[in-house]
This record gives structure tokens, sequence and C-alpha cells, in this order.
């Protein structure tokens, strides 16, 4: 592994939990569009276990270097070159059977959540599905004490963070023609929230 290779353990703890959840959500899904990919480990990963599937990574400028090396290192035929995307400026020509995100929701601002909700229709095909991973509020109270701290870390850090409600996020979501189908729990108090394109 190059010594400059990007590397984030809680992709490593929390992928097979999430894998399991797009094996259902994402059934006859060919294309899969993910935002926000990171260091790459979740696409590897998922990729490899779901070769059916084209995995297209997309991150913003300065993480698509480590998502190469990544990408580069599982030499994988089923994940094209990362895409650069910041959810503010363009997005890709191409139609996504579906939307994969994790951990972005509450490091984006506001306003950036709310620009990719009402971009997304532009590049899903109809019956797409939405998959987001990560913690949620839900009646506007946090699931658990760690999670109140880690909002309090992320807002000292960049005021404009925050874990997001469910509520709110779903309303977007609904807002786009989508419709809720799944609320899933996962490990360290997180979920993954899936929606269907009506």
């Amino acid at each position: 592994m190059p010594a400059d290779k990007p590397y984030a353990p809680a992709c490593d703890r929390n992928r097979d939990p999430i894998l399991e959840v797009l094996r259902i959500r994402f059934t006859g899904c060919r294309n899969v569009l993910e935002i926000g990919s990171g260091t790459g480990q979740h696409a590897i990963h998922f990729a490899a276990a779901l070769p059916q599937v084209t995995w297209q990574t997309s991150d913003r400028h300065e993480n698509l270097e480590g998502i190469r090396q990544w990408l580069a290192e599982a030499g994988l035929p089923n994940t094209p070159p990362p895409l650069e995307l910041d959810v503010g400026g363009a997005w890709p020509a191409a139609r996504f059977d579906a939307v994969f995100t994790a951990n972005t929701l509450h490091i984006m601002s506001w306003d950036s959540v709310l620009t990719l909700f009402k971009v997304l229709p532009q590049v899903l095909a109809p019956n797409a599905r939405l998959t987001v991973y990560g913690p949620f509020n839900y009646g506007g109270r946090f699931t658990s004490p760690s999670n109140a701290e880690f909002d309090v870390s992320l807002k000292a850090t960049h005021p404009e963070r925050g874990i997001r409600d469910f509520e709110a996020v779903d309303a977007l979501a609904r807002e786009i023609g989508f419709e809720l189908v799944a609320d899933d729990p996962m490990p360290a108090n997180n979920r993954c929230l899936s929606w269907q394109r009506r």
C-alpha cells in the first residue's frame, strides 16, 4: 500500500453490513453512482461483491487521486475512473439506476443537501433506487449519546455541519418523487435509508 494511499478504518467496519443492505435494495440495478466516495474503499468492496453492477465513484477533486489508487490496486472491470463531482457544480450527463452515498449528509451544509436532492432526478432513471448511509436524528432527537457528541464535534469544526433529521431528509426525497422503502439499522448508531423513485 503506498504511504500516501488514504485509509478509513470505519470503512472496514461498516462495509459488510452496508453490503447486505445493498444486495437487497439494489436488486436488478446495473449502474450505480456513488456520491462522495471518499477513499474508494467502499467502492472496491461493493463492486467486487456485485460484479453485475458498474460502480461509478465520484468525489471532489482533492479526493480523486486516493480513489484512483484503490481502484488501480483492485483492478476490477466494473469500476470506471472516478468522476469529479461537487454537488454544487457540474453533474455527469449519464443516467444511473441507483445512487449510494455514505457519511456525506452530515459533513455537507444543509444548502448542499438541498442541492443534492434537487439535482438527483437529472441523473436517475425511472424506478431508480437511492440508499443513504449515516447517522440520523428522529423526532429532533439524537439516537445515542455518542451521536450527540459527534454532532458537537462536527459543529465545532464547521458550524454548517451536523447530523440531519430523518424527517427532513425523507421530505426532500418525497418532494422529488421518491418513496421510502426501508430504514435499516446499522452498527454504531447509523442507518441505511433506502428510497425508490415512483
